[in-house]
C-alpha cells in the first residue's frame, strides 16, 4: 500500500505514515464501486460482493421495468456526502454552495391584493463546514416545492429558508427569487395603456440566526444630458442653428434592506423611482405622447450623479427601508462608453471591490 506523506506538527519535516483506517475503507469502497482491479480483471472487487466483475457483458437496453427497493436504494453510492477523507483541495468553510436558476412558476402577493403567477428563477445556497465533503443539492429544490403552492413574499421566503436549513443541517443560508413583474402604465397624453415590466429580485439571507430581507428592482428611464441641453439651446439662440441634446436609455438598480416585518410592494418601489426620476421609458405612445416625452426630458435633465442622489432621497424618506445601494448606468448616445455611478448607505452594501460584470448586467434590451 502507498504511504502518505505528512508534515510533522512540531518540526515541520515531512514524514511517511500509513493511511488511517477511514482512508483505507474509503479507498476500497471507491475501488469496489467502480470495479477497478489492477492485477486480475476477472477477480471479484470485494469479498462482500462476489457478483460484480470487470469485463462482463453489460446490458445496453434501458430497463423500464426495473423497480428500486429499499435495499437497492441503500446500496447506491453517495460521494457528494462522503467522508472527510474524500475532500479535494483546502479543507475550508464554504460560504455559499447550492443551486442557481432553478425555474418554476410562483404566485406572488400584490399591493392590490390580487395574486399574480410569474415564472421565477430561484437561487438557493447554504454554508458548508470545512469537515463536510458536500451537500445534497436536490434537497433545496424539494424543500422549495413544499411551499410552492403558497403566495410568495419576503415572509414566506423566510419559511422556505428555515425548511432547507433544517434539511441540510446548516447555519447560514441565502434564497433569492428573480422575476419580471408587470405593472399597467398609462401614456402621457393619449391615455393608452400597456404593461411595463420590472426586473425584480427578492432576497432573504440568514447568518448566525440574523435574518436580512433585501429588495432589488431595476428601473429603466431616459436621461437627457444637462450640458448637452444647454449647448443645444446656445446654438439655437446665438446662431439660429437647430440642435438636439443627447439622451439615452438608462438603468438604475435599486437594492434596499426591508426593515423588520414591513410590507414593501413592487408597485411601491416602482412609484418611488418614478417620483425621483419621472422620465421612465414609455410603453404605448402616439405623436402627442412622443412630444410630451421630449418635453418631460427637457424639464428633467440629469447627470448620472444626479440620478443616484435623487433615488437616494426617496429611499431615505421611506421608513420601511434601511441600508441601500443605487447603481446607475447612462448608456450614452454621445460617447462610445457609459457613464456610471454607485451610492450606498449603511454597512450591508459597502464593499471595496465590485463584480467586474456589474455594469454590463444593467443593459436592458426590451
Amino acid at each position: 500500500m502507498n504511504m502518505i506523506v505528512r508534515a510533522d506538527s512540531l518540526t515541520g519535516a515531512e514524514t511517511e505514515s500509513a493511511p488511517t483506517p477511514e482512508e483505507v475503507k474509503a479507498a476500497r469502497e471507491i475501488l469496489r464501486r467502480y470495479e477497478i482491479v489492477c492485477s486480475d480483471p476477472t477477480a471479484p472487487v470485494d469479498n462482500a460482493d462476489q457478483t460484480h466483475h470487470v469485463g462482463v457483458d453489460l446490458n445496453r437496453t434501458y430497463p423500464q421495468s426495473f423497480v428500486v427497493d429499499a435495499a437497492y436504494k441503500a446500496s447506491l453510492p453517495d460521494l457528494q456526502n462522503g467522508p472527510e477523507s474524500l475532500i479535494k483541495g483546502a479543507k475550508r468553510d464554504i460560504q455559499h454552495v447550492g443551486i442557481s436558476n432553478f425555474r418554476l412558476p410562483l404566485t406572488y402577493k400584490t399591493r392590490s391584493g390580487a395574486p399574480i403567477s410569474l415564472e421565477t428563477s430561484v437561487t438557493g445556497s447554504v454554508s458548508l463546514e470545512a469537515t463536510k465533503k458536500g451537500i445534497n443539492m436536490s434537497r433545496i429544490m424539494r424543500s422549495f416545492y413544499k411551499h410552492a403552492g403558497e403566495p410568495f413574499d419576503l415572509e414566506e421566503m423566510g419559511r422556505v429558508l428555515e425548511t432547507y436549513l433544517s434539511d441540510l443541517e446548516s447555519l447560514d443560508a441565502r434564497l433569492q427569487l428573480k422575476f419580471r413583474f408587470p405593472i399597467m402604465k398609462r401614456s402621457l397624453r393619449s391615455n393608452l395603456e400597456g404593461y411595463q415590466y420590472y426586473d425584480v429580485a427578492l432576497e432573504v439571507v440568514q447568518s448566525s440566526r440574523d435574518i436580512t430581507h433585501i429588495f432589488h428592482l431595476d428601473y429603466v428611464y431616459s436621461s437627457t444630458c444637462p450640458c448637452s441641453l444647454e449647448l443645444s439651446e446656445h446654438a439655437r439662440q446665438e446662431r439660429g442653428q437647430i440642435a438636439t441634446p443627447h439622451s439615452q436609455r438608462s438603468v438604475a438598480r435599486v437594492s434596499a434592506v426591508v426593515n423588520g416585518d414591513q410590507d414593501i410592494w413592487v408597485e411601491d418601489m416602482a412609484d418611488l423611482c418614478v417620483a425621483a426620476i419621472p422620465t421612465e421609458t414609455q410603453v404605448m405612445v402616439k405623436r402627442e405622447d412622443e412630444q410630451a416625452f421630449a418635453e418631460l426630458n427637457g424639464s428633467n435633465p440629469i447627470f448620472v450623479e444626479d440620478a443616484v442622489r435623487l433615488i437616494c432621497d426617496g429611499l431615505e424618506s421611506d421608513e420601511r427601508l434601511g441600508d441601500f445601494r443605487v447603481v446607475a448606468s447612462h448608456q450614452e448616445s454621445l460617447h462610445s462608453h457609459d457613464a456610471v455611478s454607485i451610492l450606498t448607505s449603511g454597512p450591508t452594501f459597502q464593499q471595496t471591490s465590485h463584480d467586474p460584470g456589474l455594469f454590463s448586467s444593467l443593459y436592458h434590451t426590451g
